[in-house]
């Protein structure tokens, strides 16, 4: 078992290396095809950088169903990124900078709070699935399951399209203030895109199988590997650009990044995986915890930035220790400490 968890170790440090690697040369040609548009800092943070770095857990998404026929792996990837997200994230650009990280009232007020409306919005969609297809009632100790159904994704991605709505808006309003620059090679940078997506697949797979494969050795199930190593794992190219451009200046763009990426997670990437399989169960009774522990940390993190308009280096610690937090109660879920996911005893 020890060498099967130390080749299962190197696969993953090479799976994050690579994913590492396409995101950044992905989030550079995205940022070059930004300032060939004429994008504003904050649209570029918030929907053109968010989206490049979220391709990892756009594809742990698509591939957990149709390859591995698990969809409650792809979607724990999902949710301990957003939690990985808006906690590590933001408390990692306060420490490289050595400073605060600035907020400003659109990020409190559109951003933030955006965000907050998309996981109520998937935690509804999730309470739909079980109150108009419920799979098994539930009684007792037993789980309750839902069916998610491609119209309950549309509604997820129909929410997306009203973000996306809002940036538009806020791209034109900005146009003028935004000169395009025309040396750019877009036809190169659109190919550069489509390479590193190859490479972001074949990192996302490596990651499934890792996880997979710790399920078997452990017993443990593999959903709880999702939430922390496969969601860790994927979170990397977000961590490095929003502390490159915290510690270039660029705070609004850091902290828009974090939260533009994890808008599209919630809305697009959680649908996507359901569109792709048509039709897939999830379990309520797991779902529902984790779901009320990312509201939370939302919560804690939207009262830290507004309450001064920036998260200090102690607000920092505590959203580390937050996360830490959330690490001891996955495992003390995967050993049967506690019980609060309703899983088997190990």
């Amino acid at each position: 078992m020890t060498i099967a968890l130390l080749i299962i170790a190197l696969i993953s440090v090479a799976a994050s290396g690579l994913l590492y690697h396409a995101c950044s040369r992905l989030e550079e040609s995205s940022h070059r095809l930004a300032a060939r548009y004429g994008i504003p800092d904050i649209v570029k943070g918030s929907v053109i950088t968010a989206i490049s770095s979220s391709l990892p857990e756009f594809a742990t998404a698509v591939l957990a169903i149709p390859v591995h026929d698990d969809f409650e792996l792809g979607l724990s990837a999902i949710i301990g990124s957003a939690i990985f997200n808006v906690l590590v994230i933001p408390a990692c650009s306060v420490f490289a900078r050595g400073d605060s990280l600035p907020a400003n009232r659109d990020l409190v007020f559109r951003e933030a709070q955006f965000y907050l409306i998309s996981v109520t919005a998937l935690l509804l969609v999730i309470s739909l699935s079980v109150v108009y297809n419920s799979a098994a009632p539930g009684s007792g100790s037993e789980p309750i399951f839902g069916q998610l159904t491609r119209p309950l994704a549309l509604l997820l991605i129909s929410l997306y399209g009203l973000y996306l709505f809002i940036q538009y808006e806020e791209v034109r309003d900005h146009r003028q203030q935004t000169p395009r620059d025309v040396s750019v090679d877009a036809p190169k940078e659109w190919r550069t895109l489509i390479g590193c997506i190859a490479l972001i697949l074949v990192g996302v797979e490596l990651l499934l199988r890792c996880a997979i494969e710790l399920g078997k050795l452990l017993e443990t199930p593999t959903f709880l590997w999702g939430l922390t190593l496969v969601a860790a794992a994927t979170s990397i190219p977000d961590t490095f650009i929003s502390v490159r451009a915290a510690r270039e200046g660029r705070s609004e763009s850091s902290t828009s990044n974090v939260l533009g990426s994890n808008v599209f997670d919630l809305l697009v990437a959680v649908p996507a995986g359901v569109l792709v399989a048509g039709t897939v169960s999830v379990n309520f009774t797991q779902t529902v915890p984790m779901m009320g522990f990312l509201m939370i940390a939302t919560i804690v993190v939207l009262a830290f930035m507004r309450r001064d308009m920036k998260i200090s280096h102690s607000e920092a610690v505590s959203m580390m220790a937050l996360y830490v937090g959330f690490g001891l109660w996955m495992t003390a879920e995967a050993f049967g400490l506690t019980n609060l996911l309703g899983l088997p005893p190990p």
